[in-house]
């Protein structure tokens, strides 16, 4: 929750040292937070904060976060008492943190369209991309989509090429004629001239690994949301809470909103499995640019579901580590003061822009 009076800590003389780098990238990777690092802000005592998504689904500038003190947060619009910035015209800072504080998710995927769109830069050494460690967990989401690239191109006799990264490893092959073979082959199959393979690869390769990565953020965080759900008998059950009708119509708004909201991602990405299995079947750049532009489009509505659910979810398993802990009337407060505020964005966002028909690519 934002606090008033949170004082930001002075700037220091220092450069990022190895652990504050590791906490920028973790940020970069998650879904609900941005390091201000990463912005070209005027004011130094920002650039060591990061904008997050506190449980009510609000933006908030969290300057201090750990087990003992909890987590030291400023509304964006406490910012000029902060720094004492002038009363007679809006600042710098203010105007791209307001502009921040309204993006619906903070993973790399939405950033890279609601920035752009929302005319907010950033520094020219700065890269919207997963960690490498993170494209590392990633990497068995990506086989299922890289390797039917792999066989369209090479077949199962190539054993030289077992992965993507053997695919784009050709650029470096010491043997330049057997490489050029190998990607001169790779062009005629997708249609496209030689030249035109490397950014082919660094599309294919990023856009599904974006979807490994919304998937991965699915999959991890849906055991705490059927356990969430499946606390709602309890609630239910309980005598004292069960002729609560404020109770009794909120935990069914919430719990309706998560199952659909967690039905329609789930049936985005089977959309987007069938596009891609299709695009499969007769590979070209043409073909795969549509598949490429359909998932793009889903991006931020896919980044701003999956960052409600997973803002919610951490906030519940923390208070209620264990499904025996905690009982009915605690959950019932909790849901009533905190997992009701800010959840019906979730579903605003997925009316807003219901999904499609998939593409056809048969043709």
């Amino acid at each position: 929750m934002a606090k008033k009076g949170v004082r930001l800590p002075e700037a220091e003389a220092r450069d990022y040292d190895a652990e504050d780098r590791k906490r920028i990238q973790d940020d970069m990777d998650s879904m609900y937070a941005v390091p201000l690092s990463i912005l070209p802000l005027e004011t130094t005592g920002l650039k060591r904060a990061r904008m997050v998504k506190n449980v009510k689904l609000q933006s908030a500038i969290e300057v201090f976060a750990d087990k003992e003190t909890g987590s030291g947060q400023l509304d964006v619009e406490d910012l000029p008492g902060e720094f004492d910035w002038p009363d007679d015209k809006t600042h710098p800072d203010l105007i791209i943190m307001r502009k921040l504080s309204v993006l619906q998710s903070y993973d790399i995927y939405s950033l890279r369209i609601t920035l752009r769109e929302h005319g907010i830069p950033v520094n020219d050494d700065v890269s919207l991309s997963l960690s490498a460690d993170k494209q590392a967990e990633l990497a068995g989401y990506m086989r299922s989509f890289t390797m039917p690239l792999i066989m369209q191109i090479y077949g199962s006799e190539d054993a030289s090429i077992q992965s993507f990264q053997d695919v784009v490893g050709l650029f470096k092959d010491p043997d330049v004629k057997k490489a050029r073979d190998k990607l001169q082959q790779m062009a005629e199959k997708l249609d496209i001239d030689l030249m035109e393979i490397p950014k082919f690869l660094e599309d294919y390769g990023d856009i599904f690994l974006s979807l490994s990565y919304y998937r991965q953020n699915m999959d991890n965080i849906m055991p705490v949301v059927n356990e969430f759900l499946d606390s709602m008998e309890g609630i239910r059950s309980n005598w004292q809470l069960r002729n609560d009708p404020a109770l009794m119509k909120t935990c069914t708004m919430v719990e309706n909103t998560i199952n659909e909201t967690c039905a329609s991602i789930s049936g985005r990405f089977e959309t987007f499995n069938k596009a891609s299995k299709s695009m499969w079947k007769n590979l070209n750049a043409e073909r795969f640019r549509q598949v490429k532009g359909m998932i793009e489009s889903y991006h931020t509505v896919i980044g701003g579901i999956l960052c409600g659910l997973t803002v919610k979810m951490i906030h519940w398993k923390r208070l209620f580590p264990d499904p025996e802990l905690g009982g009915p009337v605690r959950r019932a407060e909790f849901i009533m003061s905190e997992m009701k505020q800010g959840i019906n964005r979730m579903r605003d966002l997925e009316q807003a822009q219901p999904m499609g028909a998939a593409l056809d690519v048969d043709e």
